[in-house]
């Protein structure tokens, strides 16, 4: 049954309640993404899983995930959000159990598709819920917190995952999701009211189509460029391929969106609000600018400082209480001083802590390194609630499934990206700077693949020199990826002072009326 958005201030704190029961099951669902990584090496001796396999466990997860966006906030719309939201926390059980209980390769990449699937209702219909509990003062507020338990995944994925591999059996990394999804799908049907667009839209099913096969083309392109570099006629073809398809989509929606009684998957008239288009943008930018951090910390803890996987969780843990310090007072700095000067201090913020991180070297202390880690997170978290909220805040109950599924694939498409380019960065810097003379052929190129391999290398051969060598080889790839992506948060705070609308009433006002219903990461790369 169809309803508007009831009145925030006359829930009290139930509308807390039922964004705690939101919170965990989109930490549950970071958390699957997340744990793989430490599971990769039992998955591989288990299932007989060869490297290819192992990059499309992961891979094919978000393949699917970004694909299945903006089909997931139409069926929102379209049959309503509370109801989809239950059954992709269903299925996402269903399809953790099967990884859990796979015994074979092809077994366990079916169950990944399946929580992909799962996994884009859940995050679409999660955001899209904040704007049925929350009124547009409190929405900032209430992002933030959502954004939290997104990032919380990152180091509690590696923490659990390594402590149970240590402890029982390898399909309880998975099986754990299982009593939470069920735990926050009782908590979600007592607590989340039901909602769905008053007019219900149509199956644009051309719309449908064009957007799953340019979103699979696009982030298909960037994984295997982030994998095999930007060189392969094959990887750029795919993503011009994509880039293609994604346009002539757009093309037909804007067909739709102007002949009378057209019912398209995307209103392309969403767009001609400055406040939604930028806010989605800079919401992408964040979390790109952030892509420096998740990919490459984890190997500098884990290569450089030799932790394990459990350590480098526990080493991410003050990026995590940033965003916390950034996110949770967002909704009173953009009240006090306005959208436009929040994201840009958020993002300059984030340029700050990516400049100093990008100083570190292999011999800088714990202490200097959880400091600018805690700076870029505030940056994160202060960008990324306000720029999300100023989206969300233009959405009308007729469009908000399919309006936050645009802002999160946008943002899915920003992960592979981020990958694929600072990853390049990275190799390059890797490369430039290793010291590999003298060294037998096989041994030099096994040294070239990655900073682990380096290092497995040199102490099998009981090198201390080439040991040296790789590690600051690896840190000084690493530097320039962070200057990259302090780069991307300077250009994201220009673009906000120049472009984002100058009012805060969005964000501040009309708190009094109902307001309309209605958004990364990622996986911490091993």
């Amino acid at each position: 049954m169809s309803s508007s958005a009831p009145e925030s201030k006359g829930r009290g704190s139930r509308r807390w309640w039922a964004l705690g029961a939101v919170f965990v099951t989109v930490l549950c669902v970071g958390i699957d993404s997340t744990v793989l990584s430490v599971a990769l090496p039992t998955l591989a001796r288990s299932l007989r899983a060869s490297e290819p396999d192992l990059q499309w466990f992961s891979s094919g997860y978000f393949l699917v995930l970004a694909a299945a966006m903006l089909p997931a906030g139409l069926l929102g719309d379209r049959y309503g959000h509370k109801r989809v939201f239950l059954i992709s926390l269903a299925l996402f059980a269903v399809g953790s159990a099967a990884c859990a209980f796979s015994t074979t390769v092809d077994e366990f990449m079916a169950a990944r598709v399946l929580l992909g699937l799962a996994g884009a209702g859940v995050i679409v219909m999660a955001i899209s819920s904040l704007t049925v509990l929350f009124d547009r003062a409190e929405r900032p507020k209430a992002v933030g917190i959502l954004a939290a338990g997104n990032f919380l995944a990152m180091p509690i994925g590696p923490i659990l995952g390594g402590w149970l591999l240590t402890n029982f059996w390898w399909g309880s990394v998975f099986l754990v999701n299982v009593p939470v999804a069920l735990i926050g799908f009782a908590a979600a049907t007592v607590l989340l009211p039901e909602f769905r667009a008053p007019q219900r839209p149509a199956l644009d099913l051309t719309g449908i189509a064009a957007s799953v096969l340019g979103l699979v083309a696009v982030t298909y392109g960037l994984i295997k460029a982030g994998q095999n570099g930007w060189t392969n006629l094959g990887v750029l073809f795919m993503i011009l391929a994509g880039v293609a398809i994604l346009a002539g989509f757009l093309a037909w929606e804007r067909r739709l969106t102007r002949r009378p009684g057209g019912q398209p998957l995307l209103d392309m008239t969403l767009f001609s609000s400055a406040t939604f288009t930028w806010g989605a943008i800079f919401a992408a930018l964040s979390f790109l600018s952030l892509i420096g951090v998740l990919f490459t910390m984890p190997q500098y803890f884990q290569g450089v400082l030799g932790t394990t996987a459990m350590g480098s969780g526990l080493r991410l843990l003050p990026l995590i209480a940033g965003v916390l310090l950034g996110a949770v007072p967002a909704a009173q700095v953009a009240k006090l001083a306005g959208a436009k000067l929040a994201v840009a201090a958020g993002f300059g913020l984030l340029a700050l802590g990516l400049c100093l991180g990008a100083t570190t070297s292999v011999h800088s202390s714990g202490a200097f390194v959880a400091v600018w880690m805690a700076v870029v997170g505030a940056g994160m978290g202060l960008a990324l609630a306000t720029s999300t909220s100023a989206a969300l805040v233009e959405l009308s109950p007729d469009r908000s499934g399919v309006g936050t599924a645009v802002v999160e694939a946008i943002d899915e498409i920003g992960g592979p990206l981020g990958i694929a380019i600072l990853g390049s960065v990275v190799s390059a810097g890797y490369l430039a700077h290793l010291s590999l003379s003298k060294l037998p052929a096989p041994v030099a190129s096994a040294v070239r693949q990655s900073v682990f391999r380096g290092v497995a290398a040199a102490e099998q051969l009981h090198l201390p020199s080439l040991l040296t060598s790789v590690r600051a080889a690896f840190v000084q790839g690493m530097d320039t990826a962070l200057l990259v992506s302090a780069g991307i948060a300077f250009l994201g705070a220009v673009l906000a002072l120049l472009f984002l609308p100058k009012t805060n009433a969005s964000l501040t006002t009309q708190t009094t009326r109902p307001t309309s219903p209605q958004t990364l990461p990622a996986r911490a790369p091993s």
